[in-house]
């Protein structure tokens, strides 16, 4: 069976990997739903069902894990780890994963990408806050520091968006999509807490397995609730069509959808990830020191232009990022000298 006590190194390895996961998600997810949007695509059901389409990406890292279990443990290895009671928990979030979706969706359907800035600071204050009630984490003087500045960069980068408004889009119309994405910031702020309530929760051990099973049925979940809105909606019986008057060609419709399910899927399991190895906090860190990248790559695909404002997010952002790793680090470091204590108890209570 696989162990969640892992080493310290191992454990940040893993991290790190998903951090980069995250990464690919986070930056390039928005952009290719913006991308959909911008060259006449307008079905908000398909775009929020596009978010976690691709969840049977998942079964690739879960049959290669299934196989090296069976290598080492032999024939009567588990197929799955998830019991009804976290399949339950996992569902349920799942299907408000795919609410927060749809709420995403039409407020990106209304917004230029710079101003989702707006969402990824409330979305972190949202998550830190529920991370406090929920799973209870402690706040350090390092990782508030982080809070804040990552939340005052990310609100400069939408101070000036009063004047982005995409052509075509209603004041009005602006202005609930603005409600929406502040909505669902909220919403995923909560989500990221819960999914860390159910490994502390779980009453077994936590392994990479089974925080892929969590993500899949998560993404399933969404998928399902998204799938009836198209249906609802009849978007399946417009996708035709839609991809003829795609402005970029009826091929490159299909290129972009697929791309997209695909790239919204490693931001899942990287934010899965992040929490499995670290916090719901550090993925909601995560998410907000890659809003920087996200703003050069709006700058260069989208021509957006890069004001002084968002110049300086970039720098409180890298600051925030730096402040919490560096508490991480003392954190860890007290932690190791407190070991060889905490050992010589533990012997000293055995042989009492």
């Amino acid at each position: 069976m696989e162990h969640k006590g892992l080493s310290t190194n191992l454990r940040r390895i893993l991290l790190l990997i998903n951090c980069l996961i995250l990464a690919v998600g986070i930056c390039g997810g928005p952009l290719m739903m913006r991308l959909y949007y911008v060259e006449g695509g307008s079905r908000v059901w398909f775009s929020s069902w596009l978010q976690t389409a691709g969840w049977p990406l998942t079964l690739i890292p879960l049959v290669i894990l299934y196989f090296y279990r069976r290598k080492t443990q032999g024939s009567n290895t588990k197929l799955y780890f998830i019991t009804p009671r976290i399949f339950i928990a996992s569902f349920i979030i799942g299907v408000v994963t795919g609410l927060d979706d749809f709420l995403y969706s039409w407020g990106g359907s209304k917004l230029p990408v710079s101003t989702s800035s707006l969402l990824l600071a409330a979305q972190l204050a949202f998550t830190a806050v529920g991370a406090f009630f929920i799973v209870k984490l402690k706040f350090t003087p390092y990782s508030i520091n982080a809070v804040i500045l990552l939340t005052v960069g990310a609100v400069l980068l939408g101070i000036r968006s009063n004047g982005d408004r995409p052509e075509g889009v209603t004041s009005k119309a602006y202005i609930l999509g603005f409600m929406m994405t502040l909505l669902a910031a909220a919403l995923y702020g909560v989500i990221l807490p819960c999914i860390e309530l159910i490994y502390l929760k779980a009453k077994q051990v936590i392994t990479a397995t089974l925080v892929l099973e969590i993500q899949m049925i998560m993404c399933l979940a969404a998928t399902t609730f998204c799938t009836m809105g198209m249906i609802v909606n009849n978007d399946f019986q417009a996708i035709s069509r839609e991809a003829k008057q795609f402005n970029l060609g009826e091929a490159r419709y299909y290129t972009v959808i697929v791309w997209t399910a695909i790239i919204w899927q490693c931001f899942f399991v990287g934010v899965i990830g992040v929490i499995y190895c670290s916090s719901s906090l550090m993925s909601g860190v995560m998410i907000a020191v890659l809003l920087p990248v996200t703003e050069v790559l709006a700058v260069i695909f989208y021509r957006e232009n890069f004001s002084g404002e968002k110049g300086l997010a970039l720098f409180l952002s890298l600051w925030g990022f730096v402040s919490y790793f560096y508490g991480e680090f003392r954190q860890t470091k007290k932690q190791k000298n407190k070991s060889p204590e905490n050992e010589t108890t533990t012997m000293h209570t055995e042989c009492v």
